[in-house]
Parts: structure tokens; C-alpha cells; sequence
């Protein structure tokens, strides 16, 4: 059965950091592309950060500078990095992987930067 299973978030301040984890478990990180998407209440799912399986990286542009999106195959572990924090980034944060044709998530985070 695969499984991802995050962990990190919470209420930071503008400028300061986070870093949210992604753990697979049944399946191999290494072997895949891993999302991140956010989710504003009201607005439509957006990708954050995608890292390929060959390590290429993407970034919406709003993000792009501030936010690093990494895999650790050791830890089978994908990680995304939130540098310099905004109002407009707070939102719950979900690691997603496509396996088997099948959509898989994480349970979600909710990040909010507020001062």
C-alpha cells in the first residue's frame, strides 16, 4: 500500500522559514517526479514545485527564489523548502505522486504566514 506522509508547517511570521516532509512508504521517491501543490480556500489547487525523477526542478513563478523543492533517496524522503515566508503563500501544502495511473497525497499541512 502505498503511502505519503508529511509532516512540518505551521504559523511563522513574514521572512522566516519552513520546511515541509514528504515520506514514502511501498513505493520508491526515487524512481518518480514528486509535486507539491497548495490549496487557498476558494481558489483552485496550485503546483508549487515539481522535482523530476531525473532532479530537474520547476517552480511557479511566485515561489521561484524562495522555495527549494529536494528528494532525499536514503530517507526515500521529498522535502520543500519555504524561504523569505508571505501572507500569500498560507495554505495547506500537499505532496502528490502519480503511481500506477493512480493520483497519491499526502495528508495535507496547513502553512500560515501572518504577523
Amino acid at each position: 500500500q502505498v503511502q505519503l506522509v508529511q509532516s512540518g508547517g505551521g504559523l511563522v511570521q513574514p521572512g522566516e522559514s519552513l520546511r515541509l516532509s514528504c515520506a514514502a512508504f511501498g513505493i520508491t521517491l526515487s524512481d518518480r517526479a514528486v509535486d507539491w501543490y497548495r490549496k487557498i480556500p476558494g481558489k483552485r489547487r496550485e503546483l508549487v514545485a515539481k522535482i523530476a525523477s531525473g532532479g530537474k526542478t520547476t517552480y511557479v513563478d511566485s515561489v521561484k527564489g524562495r522555495f527549494t523543492i529536494s528528494r532525499e533517496n536514503d530517507r526515500n524522503t521529498a522535502f520543500l523548502q519555504m524561504d523569505d515566508l508571505k501572507p500569500q503563500d498560507t495554505a495547506n501544502y500537499s505532496c502528490h505522486i502519480i503511481y500506477n495511473w493512480k493520483d497519491w497525497w499526502g495528508q495535507g499541512t496547513q502553512v500560515t504566514v501572518s504577523s
